[in-house]
């Protein structure tokens, strides 16, 4: 049986494709236990490979750049980070079974984070927040422009449409005059700087509430440094929130394009997966709260 698609052009996939594609590349791993790991992400599948490794298939064909990209950076970014990042192991190629490019990676140990379930909170606020400093002052020339690290304003469009998507499902008068706040902060100035650009729960690793992995890169790239505080709205409590931002020293203006690009982010991601990916929905409506309860605090 396929597993469950969240994208209308999403490939099938399955054990028995994994075994049938190690079979055919990496003859040496295709007698390994293969188990489908579950997961929140929107743009790969996971599987387990063996006890120390992880086969990644994108789940659709923009995703499919990924390979690439971590093929180039990810040994770059590695030994510049405070913590583990993915270490591919295999290029997998398209095939007439599986369309796309697919990889292996070493298996990164730890659980992700849930908002609400971190029993002290604030040393994984101070470990994000040296993680994103470490990211920012990476010296590495000709990064792609980071997914989301332009101006807010490129947003405008699908967030409105988002907010009208959830009439009658969230307070949409609450978010549009958070979002219309954060649309009116200065736009960043500087030069741009290496961003993750997805810090969500799911893309980070924890072992005893500790920062131990970052995960999927996609959208990395150089760009606004505020794209990076989007975590502080989707996991950390007000009071850790707090201690992230003192350890980051973050402004007003760039503070508040980072909780506007957490709102847009919430917005867009919950009428879109609210029947398809039930763990991501219920993040970005614990995030549209958190942020609208937020822009009340700093109103205030």
């Amino acid at each position: 049986m396929h597993a469950a698609k969240l994208h209308a052009d999403e490939p099938d996939h399955d054990v028995p494709l994994i075994r049938r594609l190690l079979a055919a590349q990496f003859p040496e791993w295709a007698d390994l236990p293969v188990e489908p790991f579950a997961s929140s992400g929107t743009d790969n599948a996971v599987y387990r490979l063996g006890d120390g490794m992880a086969v990644r298939l994108p789940r659709r064909p923009g995703s499919g750049a990924q390979v690439e990209k971590d093929l180039r950076w990810l040994p770059r970014f590695a030994p510049l980070l405070p913590v583990d990042v993915p270490v591919p192991l295999g290029r997998g190629e398209p095939t007439e079974f599986f369309p796309l490019p697919w990889s292996v990676y070493r298996w990164l140990d730890g659980e992700n984070p849930s908002a609400g379930r971190l029993t002290d909170p604030h040393p994984l606020a101070r470990d994000l927040a040296e993680f994103v400093v470490a990211f920012r002052r990476m010296d590495l020339p000709d990064g792609p422009p980071a997914y989301r690290g332009g101006p807010l304003a490129l947003l405008d469009r699908p967030t409105r449409a988002a907010i009208g998507e959830l009439d009658g499902i969230i307070d949409t008068r609450a978010a549009t005059a958070a979002w219309e706040a954060a649309l009116e902060a200065p736009e960043w100035g500087g030069p741009p700087v290496w961003v993750h650009a997805d810090l969500l729960p799911g893309n980070l690793l924890v072992v005893e509430d500790r920062l131990s992995a970052v995960i999927d890169f996609a959208t990395a790239g150089v760009g606004d440094p505020a794209c990076d505080l989007i975590v502080a709205w989707n996991l950390l409590p007000a009071d850790a929130r707090d201690t992230f931002r003192t350890a980051l020293d973050v402004d007003d203006a760039a503070w508040a394009r980072g909780r506007g690009r957490a709102l847009s982010i919430a917005l867009i991601a919950l009428p879109y997966y609210r029947d398809t990916n039930p763990a991501f929905a219920a993040l970005a409506r614990h995030t549209i709260g958190e942020v609208l309860t937020d822009h009340e605090r700093a109103r205030s």
